[in-house]
């Protein structure tokens, strides 16, 4: 459903938008955050633990496995163009390998009880009807948005067709990939 590790909501371009080397992240001291010190260290990884970041981004061993090979990514808008790419090239399997991994839909714990059985109840008849978790990606939100967001959103995909949705839920984890590449490369920052 979320972010494993959200990202601020003016972190991500639209898909398949060009994003520059100071392209927004979390907030700092009010400078352009500069990525390509995160990507250069990113870059710089072990295949392995490259390979494992990224499975952090998107569970698909198969995309992880192509996203840590063709490193070493010039700059931002490139790694993010990569992921689409290999988004897009993903098998039914591979999605479904990506969805298992997605987490389990959470509130905050001093999120009313109403809030938690109405996301649990419809989380179910979701996964009823098309046989895997939902997911949707919340960046253009605010944390107190996200919940009324994820009801809104089932309510209208549960009309969808099967392949309509399957759709749908493929572009959800490409979304999803990119906003966790952007906290992910903003995140080296640190290091």
């Amino acid at each position: 459903m979320q972010p494993r590790h959200p990202a601020p909501a003016d972190a991500l371009p639209p898909a398949g938008a060009p994003v520059p080397a100071d392209a927004p992240g979390p907030p700092t001291d009010g400078a352009p955050v500069d990525h390509a010190v995160g990507l250069a260290h990113f870059n710089s990884l072990p295949f392995a633990a490259a390979e494992a970041a990224f499975l952090e981004c998107c569970g698909s061993l198969r995309w992880a496995h192509r996203m840590a090979a063709h490193r070493p990514y010039p700059d931002l808008g490139a790694l993010l163009a990569a992921s689409d790419e290999a988004g897009y090239d993903l098998a039914p399997s591979d999605i479904a390998e990506a969805l298992a991994a997605e987490p389990a839909p959470c509130l905050h714990h001093d999120a009313p009880r109403a809030a938690h059985l109405a996301l649990r109840a419809a989380h179910a008849a979701y996964e009823s009807r098309f046989g895997h978790t939902f997911v949707i990606c919340l960046d253009a939100y605010g944390p107190s948005q996200h919940v009324d967001q994820v009801l809104a959103g089932i309510r209208v995909r549960m009309e969808h067709e099967v392949d309509e949705e399957r759709a749908v839920t493929a572009e959800e984890l490409r979304r999803l990939a990119r906003s966790r590449i952007v906290e992910l490369v903003t995140a080296d920052l640190g290091r």
